[in-house]
């Protein structure tokens, strides 16, 4: 059965041109389209879409309110498309908090170098999320139990229950107290995190339970363009308690202090521990992702060796799995984020079925298993 969409625009061209491309790919069906965003919010009660494409700046009702008003009534997975400015930024993040899982420009030729890859994008992000409709509309469970996730087995193959950190805590079929998470002991000088789809409001989630006195800098890479990283950093240092900013070429890594990797650019660290900085590069025509977990993980591996604290969160994709793979074999830690509580389970799936990560934790967990592992809960 082909996965129901709903279009949302005001530009009678912009639906048209939607509708054809995700109407050309046969697992994709648009059932309706809308004008506005009150118009939106009556048909995905009424058809139950399993995708909504969104704007942002519709008459009668904004695609934000849009938002807000569909994941409070009807749930549903929604792509916002959004103008690659600083005001687009920030109403994209709006979206984000909102509710939308994920965005795309536009302009379809700031997201490809020509039409058919634009083409096979948007079809790919709408296919992504529609697998997400059942899990938001489902009530949300209890705590995880003594079990934290799961990791791959070394050989990639069935995926095996992490083992409770605490030796005598009770087994899953007869507790739902949460996991209790013990410290390795490890010492760490760096925190890197590296994410995509999703990312946004996952690492908002982790970032603001951090404290003020966090004792290691942090490095963070998000698949974000150029004109949104900035907009992004500024949200997240006014709702942390660390400070966030945009990475710039020379900055030298403080504690308490998390740097995002520029859109359109490479972040490498660069230097010795105690006195790293990061270099910000060129993006390179070859590259896939601009900034790229990869480039970043593996320089951090060679500075830090196995003084890194690393995690793959929501993404889709492989970016991070060499870079992580380079940071396993210095000795660095690694965990990924589980299948349950991702946008898209792509990037994390990589690292983990590649035997790569340590432990699988779900999103609401990673700041608390952060803090416990560095001593500071």
């Amino acid at each position: 059965m082909a996965v129901k969409v709903l279009v949302v625009d005001d530009s009678s061209f912009f639906r048209r041109r939607v509708s054809e491309i995700i109407n050309g790919d046969p697992r994709l069906e648009v059932i309706d389209t809308a004008v506005n965003g009150k118009e939106a919010v009556e048909k995905v009660a009424q058809l139950k879409p399993d995708v909504v494409t969104m704007d942002i700046e519709m008459p009668v009702l904004d695609g934000i309110s849009a938002v807000r008003q569909i994941m409070a009534q009807t749930p549903t997975p929604i792509l916002m498309f959004s103008s690659l400015t600083h005001e687009g930024a920030k109403a994209t993040l709006d979206a984000l908090e909102a509710g939308a899982l994920d965005f795309l420009p536009k302009k379809f030729e700031d997201i490809a170098r020509n039409r058919d890859e634009a083409t096979s994008l948007l079809q790919q992000r709408v296919l992504e999320i529609a697998r997400k409709r059942s899990f938001l509309r489902r009530p949300s469970k209890p705590a995880p139990s003594a079990t934290t996730g799961q990791t791959a087995s070394p050989a990639g193959g069935a995926r095996a229950p992490v083992r409770p950190a605490a030796p005598n805590a009770a087994p899953a079929a007869k507790s739902k107290a949460p996991a209790r998470f013990t410290s390795s002991g490890k010492r760490y000088q760096l925190v890197a995190i590296g994410t995509s789809t999703g990312g946004p409001v996952a690492l908002q989630k982790v970032l603001t339970k951090l404290p003020a006195n966090f004792p290691l800098p942090i490095v963070l890479i998000q698949h974000m363009p150029a004109t949104f990283t900035a907009a992004f950093a500024q949200r997240l240092n006014g709702l942390s308690q660390i400070t966030v900013t945009e990475a710039k070429d020379g900055d030298a890594l403080k504690p308490g202090h998390a740097y995002l990797a520029p859109g359109g650019m490479q972040m490498m660290v660069d230097g010795r521990p105690g006195a790293a900085r990061l270099k910000i590069l060129d993006g390179g025509e070859r590259m896939n992702y601009k900034p790229c977990v990869d480039v970043t993980f593996g320089s951090a591996a060679k500075v830090y060796g196995d003084k890194v604290l690393s995690m793959v969160l929501t993404g889709m994709g492989a970016d991070g799995r060499e870079g992580a793979r380079m940071l396993k074999s210095a000795g660095s830690t690694i965990w990924a984020q589980d299948e349950e509580s991702c946008v898209v389970y792509g990037m994390p799936q990589a690292v983990a079925k590649a035997g790569i990560s340590s432990e699988d934790l779900p999103l609401d967990r990673i700041a608390e298993r952060i803090l416990v592992e560095l001593n500071l809960k």
